[in-house]
């Protein structure tokens, strides 16, 4: 079964200050159209989407450039009540990381997530402030925002989360689907973990 962890566009969170997404309806089937068409604007940062080094790195590799084997794969959704401890870290059984509920990483957090992870995502727009973005940018774990997580109880996932290939853009929308497992599959999951880094 397939849990749709991304938000719809047009009604989704804006970050302040960022350009929230518009649409314009060009041409209309109910107007006399031949066809419906429809043109769109938005920011890179609407709704549920990666960010690329580019970002917050000088000289990052941008959005078309992500690494795709990071962006699908074994995660592990998990709700954490306060900070991110390195026992609860090493406990995570997957090298995807999605956090539920309205945690903001810490510098340390992201530190310690470096080692472990390939990719994180959280239900905020933003993982933390400029520092967590750089430490995590910087080795190149692919940051997720703006995720919907709640239909999806804590437990391991097959994820896919494939960012738009937009050209040399900081960021990318994502369409973010997670795969239940069933017991075989996580069993199977638990016994050939991928490697981390």
């Amino acid at each position: 079964m397939l849990i749709d962890i991304t938000q719809e566009v047009f009604s989704g969170k804006v970050y302040p200050g960022d350009t929230p997404p518009r649409r314009k309806l060009v041409s209309s089937l109910e107007e006399g159209a031949a066809c419906s068409v429809t043109d769109f604007s938005m920011c890179a940062h609407n709704g549920t989407h990666a960010d690329a080094p580019s970002h917050y790195v000088r000289g990052g590799k941008g959005a078309d450039l992500l690494d795709l084997n990071k962006c699908v794969g074994l995660c592990e959704v998990r709700t954490f009540s306060g900070p991110i401890s390195k026992a609860e870290l090493r406990s995570l059984r997957a090298p995807r990381l999605l956090v539920k509920g309205g945690n903001l990483f810490t510098a340390e957090e992201a530190a310690l997530l470096c080692e472990c992870c390939v990719l994180v995502g959280t239900e905020n727009q933003t993982v933390g402030d400029g520092r967590v973005h750089r430490i995590l940018l910087e080795r190149e774990v692919v940051v997720l925002e703006g995720l919907s997580l709640g239909g999806a109880e804590d437990g391991l996932y097959e994820l896919y989360a494939l960012p738009m290939k937009l050209g040399g853009a900081d960021g990318a929308p994502v369409r973010a689907v997670l795969k239940t497992l069933g017991a075989a599959g996580e069993e199977a999951a638990r016994a050939g973990k991928e490697e981390t880094r």
